[in-house]
């Protein structure tokens, strides 16, 4: 388990909305109104198809794809990719779990995490 410090994220115009949303612990993400299909990380031309983007609110619940435990850090901390439920993929890092108890597979939910002077950024937890 780590608490390590995180970084103040970088706004850009295409990300300021998320940004915003998650100072009010809400959880956004981009969706195609061409195609339908959800991604991350937020761009305002879909990546799959070329098509406009609308923001939608998830839940932020999903599966550990991946992950990796930075064991030699000055904080030890573990990150890793979790596939949502509502469609993409997204790299983020694992916060309240015990590294040995990390497994692919695992159900995890999002929780927000304190940046160094900025918003939130999302963080996952056990299910």
């Amino acid at each position: 388990m780590s608490n390590r410090k995180i970084p103040a994220p970088v706004i850009t115009p295409e990300t300021a909305e998320f940004w915003q949303a998650a100072r009010e612990g809400r959880f956004l993400l981009r969706r195609c109104t061409a195609c339908g299909q959800t991604h991350w990380y937020p761009r305002a031309i879909c990546p799959h198809c070329l098509g406009d983007c609308a923001w939608q609110e998830a839940e932020g619940s999903g599966e550990i794809y991946s992950y990796t435990v930075m064991r030699r850090a000055e904080t030890p901390y573990a990150m890793g990719y979790i596939t949502l439920d509502s469609g993409p993929t997204m790299m983020a890092d694992f916060v309240g779990i015990a590294f040995d108890d990390l497994r692919i597979g695992m159900r995890v939910k999002l929780v927000w995490s304190p940046s160094e002077g900025g918003p939130p950024v999302p963080s996952f937890t056990a299910a």
